[in-house]
């Protein structure tokens, strides 16, 4: 989030390259500047350029001609695969600028690195083509279960503007979130929960379970944007 604050902030730049320090990063997400945090935050950004993220049949007709990570499918969408961070450098500041620190008093330590980290082509296609899905940052911090979380960012960008329904299968659900139980007893004991804050958080006025003749669905009903999808 924090990522993508900073490049909406900086006008998007072409390249999609963001620069700025930890300790201002630190800073800026609110958390305490010292040792340990800095280690999370480099591994983080390691993690964002290392871990692949693929979505099938995601993706119409984009704008940029036809590469390996893009292959079409027979109805016209595309299976993508991508990382959020397609490169991160953290370079380390030399013994001879940490020495000068004394003479500014703003800076009380030295600071570990400098960092440049450059979006990822397909995510910023899709920002500049308006693919994007919105969340209420309020109601999304309210929810303290993790898969509540999931559920409004999936509900978020599974829907279109103009219905107040979205329903999906039980076992689709699990897969899309994904959970590891495998009965519907136990999955629906997971979500349970995770429900009730999405009602009293005002995200859904409602959420029902309907069993039919081979099997459960959810569905989501009093949203802001919503589709229906069986």
């Amino acid at each position: 989030m924090e990522l993508l604050r900073r490049y909406a902030e900086s006008g998007s730049p072409d390249d999609g390259t963001l620069v700025f320090t930890l300790h201002a990063f630190l800073r800026s997400i609110g958390r305490k500047v010292d040792g340990r945090n800095y280690e999370l935050l480099r591994g983080s950004l390691a993690r964002l350029e290392r871990s692949t993220l693929e979505a099938h049949g995601g993706y119409a007709s984009l704008v940029t001609p036809p590469s390996p990570s893009r292959v079409r499918t027979e109805r016209g969408r595309a299976s993508r695969r991508f990382s959020i961070l397609s490169s991160v450098v953290i370079e380390r500041r030399r013994v001879a600028e940490r020495g000068q620190l004394s003479l500014f008093p703003a800076l009380a330590s030295g600071e570990p690195g400098d960092v440049r980290a450059t979006l990822g082509a397909i995510i910023r296609e899709n920002l500049a083509a308006g693919r994007t899905s919105s969340i209420v940052l309020g109601k999304y911090l309210a929810l303290g279960s993790p898969v509540a979380r999931r559920i409004y960012r999936l509900l978020a960008a599974s829907t279109d503007a103009g219905a107040n329904v979205y329903r999906v299968s039980l076992d689709r659900m699990a897969e899309l979130l994904p959970l590891t139980q495998r009965y519907p007893s136990h999955l629906l004991r997971v979500l349970h929960p995770a429900h009730d804050q999405l009602v009293e958080t005002g995200i859904v006025r409602e959420v029902r379970t309907d069993r039919g003749a081979r099997r459960w669905r959810l569905i989501y009903e009093g949203l802001h944007q919503g589709v229906e999808e069986d």
